[in-house]
């Protein structure tokens, strides 16, 4: 039960502090509305289950091990962060509350856009080693570890869906289209310097 409630608040924690999921899931849900903000909040939940299956099946060790695989994946999960920021940054497309939906990206790259910016996020990987090594024991059974790392999924899901759906409600996204090019420069800038930070990440035991 300590263990329950451990994993529980440690994931609370981590998922409502902002982050690069929390900046993609906001502009994709007040550019193009809920239904894109909820795919793309599933694509982060189905991202964490990358980290607990390499974590469960011991490969977390082996990145913990080799710094040279662990430079490998920050770099690639800080130059995906910053594609993204980039691309927000120099977005010149001007979006009406009627013209989004005819241009939104479909609910596979909406999916594909939420997983790939959990799944290569190094800090996500850092988070899912940290909680298991923490409140896993040895003997523990492999069905409840597995079941951590569902609870982990869930509450990404249940976190970015309310995200999601809250700035991608009518007046909240006629209010942030109006300053869209402030706004999107602000997610750009946000972006980047997340992805450029990842490169500083340092693994703590």
């Amino acid at each position: 039960m300590n263990e329950l409630i451990a994993v529980a608040t440690i994931t609370v924690l981590a998922v409502i502090s902002p982050g690069p999921d929390f900046a993609m899931v906001t502009r994709n849900s007040y550019a193009f509305g809920s239904r894109i903000g909820l795919f793309s909040a599933l694509g982060i939940a189905c991202g964490v289950q990358v980290h607990v299956f390499y974590t469960m099946f011991g490969i977390a060790v082996l990145i913990v091990e080799s710094p040279t695989l662990f430079m490998a994946m920050k770099i690639i999960g800080a130059s995906y962060l910053i594609f993204l920021g980039y691309k927000s940054l120099t977005n010149k497309t001007k979006l009406t509350f009627g013209e989004a939906t005819n241009i939104a990206p479909s609910p596979a790259a909406a999916f594909r856009m939420g997983f790939l910016t959990n799944a290569l996020n190094p800090k996500t990987m850092l988070f899912v080693i940290a909680t298991y090594t923490q409140v896993v024991q040895p003997d523990s059974a492999l069905g409840q570890n597995f079941a951590y790392g569902i609870f982990m999924s869930a509450a990404h899901w249940v976190w970015f869906s309310i995200v999601a759906l809250f700035f991608a409600a009518p007046a909240m996204r006629k209010r942030i289209l109006k300053r869209q090019g402030i706004v999107d420069k602000g997610i750009g800038i946000a972006l980047i310097a997340l992805g450029a930070s990842l490169v500083f990440t340092k693994i703590t035991t």
